[in-house]
């Protein structure tokens, strides 16, 4: 179920600053909505309408299994959930506080961070962003480059000689992957520009106190 995952982002929502916020919509309509209604729906079938111009029993199931080892729709669905997975340290992390204050909220305004909880907020963009990249480099290496080739060359065994293998739909699903590689990179963005807003906002705080200090 996809609702512990939405639960999840509205709550990290209460405490994000405006990038923040626009990377929340972006994982709800690019990604997640993209996912369960389109993606889901072209990879389902992918290994029945997956054909070689053999007839070798197994042939085709082991040249699909060397084409695509990891499936597409779990390694997407294993994104979304790590990329999500850090947000859980905020949340923690903001409960655990609240709980201290006796449940009050913690800041009149969305987006104040600081202290320990500031802390928890950038280790959680920089494990999003690290996330991002390793499934982008997961995503290059296993997919040809983020290509999808209509007819492949397969002399895997037990397939007696090299024989072509054919995959369904190429030009949708190298369309759709374009599109969820380039929502990923638009996250990366958005991490490391909500990541640098927060570092210069808490160096200019900073150097104001210290300023005031010294006039006063």
């Amino acid at each position: 179920s996809w609702v512990f995952l939405c639960d999840l982002l509205s709550g990290v929502n209460a405490y994000s600053t405006g990038i923040g916020r626009i990377w929340v919509a972006v994982v709800f309509v690019f990604r997640l909505l993209v996912y369960v209604v389109a993606v889901e729906n072209i990879w389902k079938y992918a290994n029945d309408e997956f054909e070689c111009d053999i007839r070798h029993p197994g042939c085709e199931n082991v040249c699909f299994d060397h084409f695509f080892p990891i499936s597409h729709i779990s390694l997407l669905a294993l994104q979304l959930i790590m990329v999500s997975t850090p947000s859980l340290l905020v949340v923690f992390h903001a409960a655990y506080r609240e709980k201290k204050h006796h449940n009050q909220k913690l800041y009149k305004h969305l987006g104040e961070l600081d202290g320990g909880l500031l802390c928890t907020y950038l280790i959680s963009l920089i494990l999003k962003t690290g996330f991002e990249i390793v499934f982008l480099v997961l995503f290059y290496n296993l997919y040809n480059g983020f290509q999808v080739p209509r007819i492949m060359k397969c002399d895997v065994r037990p397939c007696p000689k090299a024989v072509d293998c054919y995959i369904s739909k190429p030009t949708e699903k190298i369309i759709f992957l374009s599109f969820l590689v380039a929502s990923s990179c638009l996250c990366i963005v958005l991490y490391l520009s909500e990541l640098s807003y927060l570092v210069f906002k808490y160096f200019i705080k900073c150097y104001l106190k210290r300023y005031i200090k010294k006039c006063q």
